[in-house]
Protein backbone atom coordinates (compact mmCIF):
# COMPACT_ATOMS: atom_id res chain seq x y z
CA UNK A 1 0.00 0.00 0.00
CA UNK A 2 0.91 3.37 -0.49
CA UNK A 3 -0.08 6.81 0.70
CA UNK A 4 0.80 10.38 0.97
CA UNK A 5 2.26 12.06 3.65
CA UNK A 6 -1.21 13.93 4.19
CA UNK A 7 -3.49 10.92 3.68
CA UNK A 8 -1.38 9.00 6.45
CA UNK A 9 -1.59 11.75 8.80
CA UNK A 10 -5.36 11.58 8.00
CA UNK A 11 -5.37 8.03 8.61
CA UNK A 12 -3.57 8.22 12.19
CA UNK A 13 -5.62 11.30 13.10
CA UNK A 14 -2.24 13.51 13.30
CA UNK A 15 -1.91 17.07 13.13
CA UNK A 16 0.57 17.96 10.35
CA UNK A 17 3.74 20.52 10.91
CA UNK A 18 6.69 21.28 8.99
CA UNK A 19 7.66 21.26 5.74
CA UNK A 20 4.20 21.84 3.47
CA UNK A 21 5.91 21.23 0.46
CA UNK A 22 6.55 17.63 1.34
CA UNK A 23 2.95 16.27 2.01
CA UNK A 24 2.54 15.11 -1.15
CA UNK A 25 5.43 12.41 -0.62
CA UNK A 26 4.42 8.34 -1.17
CA UNK A 27 4.75 6.72 2.19
CA UNK A 28 5.12 2.73 1.70
CA UNK A 29 6.84 1.65 4.66
CA UNK A 30 7.92 2.13 8.39
CA UNK A 31 11.84 2.44 9.21
CA UNK A 32 14.03 3.53 12.04
CA UNK A 33 15.53 6.79 12.34
CA UNK A 34 19.16 5.53 10.64
CA UNK A 35 17.84 3.33 8.04
CA UNK A 36 14.58 4.80 6.32
CA UNK A 37 14.38 5.46 3.01
CA UNK A 38 12.84 8.77 0.81
CA UNK A 39 9.35 6.71 0.78
CA UNK A 40 9.63 5.58 5.01
CA UNK A 41 7.39 7.11 7.66
CA UNK A 42 9.84 6.99 10.96
CA UNK A 43 9.59 8.08 14.23
CA UNK A 44 10.67 8.74 17.60
CA UNK A 45 9.92 8.08 21.00
CA UNK A 46 12.42 9.83 23.21
CA UNK A 47 15.35 13.18 22.69
CA UNK A 48 18.35 10.36 21.89
CA UNK A 49 17.64 10.08 18.67
CA UNK A 50 16.15 13.81 17.85
CA UNK A 51 19.94 14.59 16.57
CA UNK A 52 20.13 11.76 13.92
CA UNK A 53 16.41 12.44 12.97
CA UNK A 54 17.80 15.66 10.53
CA UNK A 55 20.12 13.16 9.25
CA UNK A 56 17.46 11.02 8.36
CA UNK A 57 16.18 10.22 4.60
CA UNK A 58 13.01 9.57 5.99
CA UNK A 59 9.93 11.42 4.14
CA UNK A 60 8.00 12.20 7.16
CA UNK A 61 8.36 11.83 11.08
CA UNK A 62 5.74 10.90 14.11
CA UNK A 63 6.14 12.95 16.43
CA UNK A 64 4.73 13.47 20.50
CA UNK A 65 5.16 17.27 19.80
CA UNK A 66 5.91 19.65 17.09
CA UNK A 67 10.39 20.29 16.48
CA UNK A 68 12.17 23.29 15.74
CA UNK A 69 14.31 23.53 12.59
CA UNK A 70 13.06 20.26 11.03
CA UNK A 71 12.91 20.42 7.33
CA UNK A 72 10.82 17.57 7.13
CA UNK A 73 6.58 16.97 7.57
CA UNK A 74 5.83 15.77 11.11
CA UNK A 75 2.78 14.20 12.56
CA UNK A 76 1.83 14.84 16.03
CA UNK A 77 -0.24 12.54 17.53
CA UNK A 78 -1.13 12.47 21.47
CA UNK A 79 0.87 8.28 21.70
CA UNK A 80 3.74 7.57 19.60
CA UNK A 81 3.50 3.86 20.21
CA UNK A 82 -0.16 3.80 19.36
CA UNK A 83 0.11 5.61 16.04
CA UNK A 84 3.21 3.75 15.34
CA UNK A 85 1.28 0.46 15.60
CA UNK A 86 -1.17 2.05 13.42
CA UNK A 87 0.99 2.66 11.06
CA UNK A 88 2.49 -0.67 10.61
CA UNK A 89 -0.62 -2.21 10.30
CA UNK A 90 -1.24 0.46 7.58
CA UNK A 91 2.13 -1.41 5.63
CA UNK A 92 2.03 -4.59 6.66
CA UNK A 93 2.45 -7.39 4.00
CA UNK A 94 -0.95 -8.52 2.28
CA UNK A 95 -0.76 -12.09 2.93
CA UNK A 96 -3.91 -14.36 2.22
CA UNK A 97 -6.49 -14.57 4.61
CA UNK A 98 -7.14 -17.76 5.74
CA UNK A 99 -10.05 -20.11 4.38
CA UNK A 100 -12.95 -21.25 5.88
CA UNK A 101 -13.32 -24.49 6.41
CA UNK A 102 -12.04 -27.48 6.83
CA UNK A 103 -9.32 -28.82 4.55
CA UNK A 104 -9.45 -31.89 2.69
CA UNK A 105 -6.48 -33.01 4.75
CA UNK A 106 -7.32 -32.71 7.86
CA UNK A 107 -8.95 -35.35 10.21
CA UNK A 108 -12.08 -34.05 12.49
CA UNK A 109 -13.62 -36.50 15.12
CA UNK A 110 -17.49 -37.13 14.81
CA UNK A 111 -17.81 -35.22 18.30
CA UNK A 112 -16.59 -32.21 17.18
CA UNK A 113 -18.38 -28.77 17.34
CA UNK A 114 -16.88 -25.92 14.67
CA UNK A 115 -18.89 -22.69 14.91
CA UNK A 116 -19.04 -20.46 12.10
CA UNK A 117 -16.06 -18.47 9.83
CA UNK A 118 -13.72 -21.41 11.57
CA UNK A 119 -10.97 -22.11 9.30
CA UNK A 120 -9.05 -25.66 9.55
CA UNK A 121 -5.58 -26.12 7.93
CA UNK A 122 -4.16 -29.35 6.06
CA UNK A 123 -3.30 -31.92 8.71
CA UNK A 124 -4.84 -30.60 11.74
CA UNK A 125 -6.27 -33.66 13.59
CA UNK A 126 -9.20 -32.71 16.16
CA UNK A 127 -10.75 -35.13 18.83
CA UNK A 128 -13.82 -35.89 20.06
CA UNK A 129 -15.50 -33.38 21.93
CA UNK A 130 -13.75 -30.27 20.90
CA UNK A 131 -15.66 -27.08 20.33
CA UNK A 132 -14.04 -24.21 18.73
CA UNK A 133 -15.96 -20.96 18.05
CA UNK A 134 -16.57 -18.43 15.57
CA UNK A 135 -13.70 -16.87 13.42
CA UNK A 136 -11.27 -18.84 14.94
CA UNK A 137 -7.93 -20.51 12.67
CA UNK A 138 -6.69 -23.57 12.97
CA UNK A 139 -2.98 -23.71 11.04
CA UNK A 140 -2.12 -26.57 9.51
CA UNK A 141 -0.93 -29.43 11.04
CA UNK A 142 -2.18 -28.57 14.89
CA UNK A 143 -3.20 -31.17 17.09
CA UNK A 144 -6.38 -30.52 19.72
CA UNK A 145 -7.05 -33.20 22.15
CA UNK A 146 -10.45 -34.89 23.55
CA UNK A 147 -13.39 -32.37 25.26
CA UNK A 148 -11.15 -28.76 24.86
CA UNK A 149 -12.09 -25.64 23.75
CA UNK A 150 -11.22 -22.98 21.61
CA UNK A 151 -13.28 -19.73 22.10
CA UNK A 152 -13.73 -17.07 19.40
CA UNK A 153 -11.36 -15.54 16.85
CA UNK A 154 -8.42 -17.64 18.07
CA UNK A 155 -5.58 -18.05 16.10
CA UNK A 156 -3.55 -21.18 16.44
CA UNK A 157 -0.19 -21.36 14.28
CA UNK A 158 1.14 -24.29 12.04
CA UNK A 159 1.43 -27.10 14.87
CA UNK A 160 0.47 -26.26 17.56
CA UNK A 161 -0.70 -28.47 20.37
CA UNK A 162 -3.17 -28.00 22.44
CA UNK A 163 -3.68 -31.71 24.58
CA UNK A 164 -6.67 -32.94 26.31
CA UNK A 165 -8.85 -30.83 28.54
CA UNK A 166 -7.55 -27.49 28.22
CA UNK A 167 -9.87 -24.12 27.55
CA UNK A 168 -8.88 -21.22 25.47
CA UNK A 169 -10.65 -18.17 25.78
CA UNK A 170 -11.61 -15.86 22.75
CA UNK A 171 -8.95 -13.67 20.80
CA UNK A 172 -6.41 -16.11 22.11
CA UNK A 173 -2.99 -16.50 19.88
CA UNK A 174 -0.91 -19.41 20.25
CA UNK A 175 2.48 -19.04 17.94
CA UNK A 176 3.83 -21.95 15.86
CA UNK A 177 5.05 -24.99 17.68
CA UNK A 178 3.95 -24.64 21.15
CA UNK A 179 2.52 -26.93 23.08
CA UNK A 180 -0.82 -26.34 26.07
CA UNK A 181 -1.39 -29.04 28.50
CA UNK A 182 1.68 -31.17 28.37
CA UNK A 183 2.45 -33.30 31.48
CA UNK A 184 4.05 -31.23 34.33
CA UNK A 185 7.50 -32.58 35.31
CA UNK A 186 6.40 -34.31 38.61
CA UNK A 187 8.25 -37.45 40.31
CA UNK A 188 8.53 -39.11 43.33
CA UNK A 189 11.22 -41.32 44.26
CA UNK A 190 9.45 -44.78 45.55
CA UNK A 191 11.34 -48.16 45.23
CA UNK A 192 14.23 -47.30 43.94
CA UNK A 193 13.23 -45.46 40.99
CA UNK A 194 11.30 -42.27 40.27
CA UNK A 195 7.97 -42.54 39.59
CA UNK A 196 5.56 -39.74 37.40
CA UNK A 197 2.66 -38.00 39.78
CA UNK A 198 -0.27 -38.33 37.60
CA UNK A 199 -1.29 -34.85 36.00
CA UNK A 200 -5.43 -34.81 35.99
CA UNK A 201 -6.07 -31.23 35.75
CA UNK A 202 -6.54 -28.98 32.89
CA UNK A 203 -4.71 -25.47 31.47
CA UNK A 204 -7.14 -22.42 31.67
CA UNK A 205 -6.25 -19.48 28.97
CA UNK A 206 -8.33 -16.58 29.38
CA UNK A 207 -9.12 -13.78 26.46
CA UNK A 208 -6.97 -11.93 24.78
CA UNK A 209 -3.60 -13.70 25.87
CA UNK A 210 -0.86 -14.34 23.39
CA UNK A 211 2.04 -16.60 23.30
CA UNK A 212 5.12 -17.11 21.55
CA UNK A 213 6.46 -19.54 19.38
CA UNK A 214 7.98 -22.84 20.71
CA UNK A 215 6.09 -22.10 24.82
CA UNK A 216 5.02 -25.17 26.81
CA UNK A 217 1.97 -24.63 29.47
CA UNK A 218 2.03 -27.60 31.41
CA UNK A 219 -1.49 -28.85 33.03
CA UNK A 220 -2.04 -29.20 36.54
CA UNK A 221 -1.82 -32.35 38.81
CA UNK A 222 -5.35 -30.97 39.96
CA UNK A 223 -7.33 -27.99 39.15
CA UNK A 224 -6.33 -25.70 36.45
CA UNK A 225 -3.03 -23.94 35.60
CA UNK A 226 -4.10 -20.33 35.01
CA UNK A 227 -3.18 -17.55 32.48
CA UNK A 228 -4.78 -14.73 32.90
CA UNK A 229 -6.57 -12.29 30.11
CA UNK A 230 -4.22 -9.73 28.47
CA UNK A 231 -1.25 -11.62 29.42
CA UNK A 232 1.41 -11.48 26.74
CA UNK A 233 4.20 -14.21 26.12
CA UNK A 234 7.48 -14.41 24.54
CA UNK A 235 8.90 -17.27 22.65
CA UNK A 236 10.36 -20.40 24.60
CA UNK A 237 8.94 -19.85 28.26
CA UNK A 238 7.91 -22.83 30.30
CA UNK A 239 5.26 -22.39 32.32
CA UNK A 240 4.78 -25.57 34.67
CA UNK A 241 2.27 -27.31 36.11
CA UNK A 242 -0.64 -25.64 38.57
CA UNK A 243 1.03 -21.87 37.91
CA UNK A 244 -1.54 -18.92 38.45
CA UNK A 245 -0.74 -15.88 35.95
CA UNK A 246 -2.16 -13.06 36.81
CA UNK A 247 -3.85 -10.23 34.11
CA UNK A 248 -1.80 -8.04 31.79
CA UNK A 249 1.80 -9.59 32.62
CA UNK A 250 4.41 -9.63 30.21
CA UNK A 251 7.29 -12.77 30.26
CA UNK A 252 10.18 -12.16 27.99
CA UNK A 253 11.67 -15.15 26.19
CA UNK A 254 13.84 -17.92 27.77
CA UNK A 255 11.66 -17.25 31.35
CA UNK A 256 10.97 -20.47 33.38
CA UNK A 257 8.49 -20.44 35.58
CA UNK A 258 8.37 -23.88 38.28
CA UNK A 259 5.42 -25.15 39.80
CA UNK A 260 2.49 -23.32 41.78
CA UNK A 261 4.24 -20.13 41.56
CA UNK A 262 1.37 -17.52 41.61
CA UNK A 263 2.06 -13.91 39.66
CA UNK A 264 -0.22 -10.89 40.73
CA UNK A 265 -1.46 -9.21 37.87
CA UNK A 266 0.81 -6.52 35.54
CA UNK A 267 4.07 -8.77 36.44
CA UNK A 268 6.84 -8.07 34.15
CA UNK A 269 9.62 -10.82 34.14
CA UNK A 270 12.95 -10.26 32.00
CA UNK A 271 14.50 -12.88 30.18
CA UNK A 272 16.01 -16.01 31.27
CA UNK A 273 14.32 -15.02 34.64
CA UNK A 274 13.84 -18.25 36.64
CA UNK A 275 11.47 -18.95 39.63
CA UNK A 276 11.73 -21.59 42.50
CA UNK A 277 8.54 -23.25 42.88
CA UNK A 278 5.72 -22.12 44.98
CA UNK A 279 6.91 -18.65 44.52
CA UNK A 280 4.06 -15.98 44.93
CA UNK A 281 5.30 -12.48 43.18
CA UNK A 282 2.63 -9.22 43.75
CA UNK A 283 1.17 -7.19 41.62
CA UNK A 284 2.79 -4.68 39.31
CA UNK A 285 6.28 -6.63 40.39
CA UNK A 286 9.56 -5.67 37.80
CA UNK A 287 12.07 -9.02 37.83
CA UNK A 288 15.27 -8.21 35.85
CA UNK A 289 16.11 -10.35 33.47
CA UNK A 290 18.73 -13.22 34.32
CA UNK A 291 17.41 -13.11 37.69
CA UNK A 292 16.79 -16.14 40.22
CA UNK A 293 13.80 -15.82 42.61
CA UNK A 294 13.32 -18.27 45.22
CA UNK A 295 11.57 -16.46 47.59
CA UNK A 296 8.34 -14.50 47.68
CA UNK A 297 8.11 -10.93 46.10
CA UNK A 298 5.39 -8.22 47.72
CA UNK A 299 3.49 -5.67 45.13
CA UNK A 300 5.43 -2.89 42.95
CA UNK A 301 8.75 -3.93 44.19
CA UNK A 302 11.72 -3.91 41.38
CA UNK A 303 14.22 -7.17 41.76
CA UNK A 304 17.56 -8.17 39.98
CA UNK A 305 20.18 -10.23 40.18
CA UNK A 306 20.47 -14.02 40.81
CA UNK A 307 19.51 -14.74 43.55
CA UNK A 308 17.05 -11.63 42.91
CA UNK A 309 17.22 -8.89 45.63
CA UNK A 310 16.31 -4.98 45.36
CA UNK A 311 16.88 -3.32 42.34
CA UNK A 312 18.81 -0.45 43.96
CA UNK A 313 20.76 -2.96 45.87
CA UNK A 314 21.77 -5.17 43.39
CA UNK A 315 23.27 -1.94 41.70
CA UNK A 316 25.23 -1.26 44.70
CA UNK A 317 26.56 -4.46 44.64
CA UNK A 318 27.35 -4.26 40.97
CA UNK A 319 29.29 -1.11 41.02
CA UNK A 320 31.22 -2.56 43.97
CA UNK A 321 32.29 -5.49 41.54
CA UNK A 322 33.01 -3.72 38.51
CA UNK A 323 35.60 -1.31 40.83
CA UNK A 324 36.92 -5.03 41.90
CA UNK A 325 40.34 -4.78 39.67
CA UNK A 326 40.93 -1.49 40.77
CA UNK A 327 40.83 -2.82 44.10
CA UNK A 328 42.74 -5.93 43.31
CA UNK A 329 45.64 -3.41 42.31
CA UNK A 330 45.02 -0.79 45.14
CA UNK A 331 45.61 -4.17 47.83
CA UNK A 332 48.53 -5.46 46.49
CA UNK A 333 50.42 -1.69 46.47
CA UNK A 334 49.32 -1.77 50.04
CA UNK A 335 50.40 -5.14 51.04
CA UNK A 336 53.96 -4.05 49.66
CA UNK A 337 54.17 -1.37 51.78
CA UNK A 338 53.29 -2.98 54.34
CA UNK A 339 55.85 -5.58 53.92
CA UNK A 340 58.30 -3.07 53.23
CA UNK A 341 57.65 -1.11 56.58
CA UNK A 342 57.38 -4.56 58.47
CA UNK A 343 61.06 -5.45 57.01
CA UNK A 344 62.66 -1.93 57.40
CA UNK A 345 61.06 -2.28 61.21
CA UNK A 346 62.78 -5.51 61.86
CA UNK A 347 66.17 -4.40 60.36
CA UNK A 348 66.54 -1.51 62.81
CA UNK A 349 65.49 -4.31 65.70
Amino acid sequence: MRLTVAQLAKRLGAELAGDADGIDRQISAVGPVEASGDSDVTFITDDKHKAALHKSQAAAVIVAGHLDGLNKPQLIVKNVDAALIEALNVFAPRLKPATEGIDPAAKIAQGVKLAEGVSVGAGVVIDDGVEIGENSVIGSGCKIGENSRVGENCRLDSNVVVYHNCRLGNNVVVQANSTIGSTGFGYSFIDGAYRLIPHNGGVVIEDFVEIGANCCVDRAKFGNTIIGAGTKIDNLVQIAHNVVIGKCCLIVAQVGISGSCRLGDGVVLGGQVGLADNVEIGDGTMVGAKSGVAYDIAAGQRFLGSPAIDKREAFRIIGLTMRLPKMAEQLKRLNKRVEGLEAAKDDKE
